[in-house]
């Protein structure tokens, strides 16, 4: 459970918990600052989710086990290296989640499981193939899952652009 924002004995969960799931794109650092901009505008909190996917099957249990430790190191540092960025941001550090699946079914699991994440934040690609794999199928198939809104942030705002919307 988060941290209580204000001073009193009894523990207060904040207003508005902002979900961002982080990768190395360059959209998502824009999914990343409006969410921090939100959520120090209005009382709110950042939390961070990185899925490390399933690799390909090798056959040799060793390698594949290598190779997902591998994948699982690399995704605490994405994660780290994002979360400076929103105590930079806010002030206040976030909620981090590691999970290991395909990003689309653990995304929706930790949206039910943690009932303070209230708002899905994530930024549209800005090439020729569209949104992005989680955007088509949260804005398809995956829409009756969801149990909190989703805000879809344009891919290519610039930072004056997402102060002046937060």
């Amino acid at each position: 459970m988060p941290e209580p924002l204000s001073g009193s004995s009894t523990p207060a969960v904040p207003r508005r918990i902002f979900l961002v799931v982080v990768d190395d794109s360059s959209e998502m650092d824009v999914a990343l600052r409006y969410a921090c901009y939100r959520a120090r505008n209005s009382g709110g909190r950042v939390a961070l989710l990185c899925v490390v996917e399933p690799g390909e099957v090798l056959g040799f249990m060793a390698v594949e086990d290598i190779m997902r430790e591998e994948r699982r190191v690399e995704a605490e540092q994405i994660l780290q290296r994002h979360a400076r960025i929103v105590n930079q941001l806010t002030g206040t550090l976030p909620c981090l989640y590691l999970r290991e699946g395909v990003r689309q079914d653990e995304l929706l699991k930790l949206t039910e499981e943690e009932p303070w994440i209230s708002i899905l934040v994530l930024a549209a690609g800005t090439g020729p193939e569209g949104p992005g794999p989680l955007i088509s199928y949260l804005t398809g198939k995956g829409a009756a899952r969801l149990r909190i809104p989703l805000t879809i942030v344009p891919g290519r705002l610039t930072e004056e652009q997402i102060l002046a919307v937060t």
